[in-house]
């Protein structure tokens, strides 16, 4: 069996790592090839070809670390080089396409400053056309052929890079506001898992200290006057501890009496609050005598899925005496221990089942099986 969502949206990867992949696939090959085919074509010597290619290279570095959101960190020397290589290709070389790396690495830049982005945005174009127009000081030069060519057009094109970049940067910011809402949504339903707990443990606990707070009051006005009753109040008090006990140890390790289809419900609730799309299929009825440690296995997958992965969908199949929870978002590293799971391992052995825990392709298996009714029966 090998379940999966009609839908499959892949391994839960954050969103710009996602962008940040398709970037460098689509755009680096790109810049790499074009910027050969420039020192190809424009090149007349081994060091001249040194020098535009040490453009390309500053221009393909600026846009890795443009990509990976650090651009800034190699802001300095990638202009500088840029910088350099485009006098050079003017007054040397004749090449007017070189402005091409300076551009790039100033509109991948710009955008990222905290401030004073239009005084640099004008430094950027005036230093561009400047470098260009030098053209005319060599002669046997056209001068409407140099305004064009070094001039005009490396001008129009980096201002019209430097201005695509700008929504570019918007774009990128809406995602990571909407990874960091996310990671919000699923800390808040761990955070009303706690709560949840919480609950379930005061339910417990709450109302036997209440009774044995009145019960040890009246025995200790009982102690002088009726002994006997005094001791049977105080049996009943030893008891009552001891069953409270008992109920806070199963609720710590996720031995208490659950009801299946609360538990469905409650895992489907925080999944859709952390923003996780689930889907539920029912294959049969659950048998009564496997519902309960089913939905442990529910309620444990469904807080590891929220605290350990990064998952987009899971999806929940429930047969007659079975349940597969499966999601994507696991960590590439070897599986965690989860204690949790181990410990229900051993409940569901010890009542004649089997769990399953497989880590694999970004994905996370998690199956309980029991026999049937049907199958006993038999």
């Amino acid at each position: 069996m090998n379940p999966r969502p009609p839908s499959d949206p892949g391994d839960a990867e954050p969103a710009r790592g996602q962008l940040r992949r398709i970037n460098l696939t689509m755009f680096l090959p790109l810049l790499a090839v074009s910027g050969t085919i420039t020192v190809a074509v424009y090149a007349r010597s081994w060091w001249e070809a040194a020098v535009l290619g040490a453009g390309v290279v500053a221009t393909a570095v600026s846009f890795s670390r443009w990509a990976a959101g650090d651009v800034l960190r190699v802001a300095v020397p990638c202009l500088v080089v840029t910088a350099a290589v485009w006098p050079f290709a003017v007054l040397v070389v004749g090449s007017s396409a070189a402005f091409f790396g300076l551009s790039c690495v100033g509109s991948y830049v710009i955008p990222q400053l905290p401030r004073r982005r239009v005084a640099a945005i004008v430094a950027l174009l005036a230093y561009v056309g400047a470098v260009g127009a030098t053209r005319l000081l060599l002669p046997h030069e056209d001068v409407s052929d140099v305004l064009l060519r070094f001039v005009l057009v490396p001008t129009g094109a980096t201002a019209v890079l430097i201005g695509l970049m700008f929504p570019n940067k918007r774009f990128y910011d809406v995602v990571d506001e909407l990874e960091e809402a996310r990671e919000r949504e699923a800390e808040l339903a761990v955070i009303r898992e706690r709560v949840r707990f919480a609950g379930d443990l005061h339910d417990i606990q709450g109302h036997t200290l209440h009774v044995v707070k009145l019960k040890t009051a009246l025995a200790r006005k009982l102690v002088d006057t009726d002994a006997e009753r005094a001791k049977q109040e105080l049996r009943e008090i030893h008891a009552l501890v001891s069953d409270t006990i008992a109920q806070t140890k199963e609720l710590a390790y996720a031995q208490r009496r659950l009801n299946l289809s609360a538990e469905l419900e409650n895992a489907r609730n925080l999944f859709e609050a952390a923003g996780i799309q689930v889907r539920v299929d029912r294959e049969a009825d659950v048998d009564p005598g496997a519902g309960e440690l089913l939905g442990q296995v529910l309620r444990e997958t469904t807080t590891n899925i929220l605290r350990h992965a990064q998952a987009t969908w899971v999806r929940i199949t429930l047969s007659s005496s079975s349940i597969t929870i499966l999601n994507d978002g696991a960590p590439r590293a070897p599986r965690p221990e989860l204690r949790g799971l181990a410990a229900l391992g051993q409940r569901v052995a010890a009542d004649g089942g089997e769990l399953t825990v497989e880590q694999s392709d970004g994905r996370f298996l998690t199956a309980a099986a029991f026999r049937s009714e049907a199958q006993e029966d038999r």
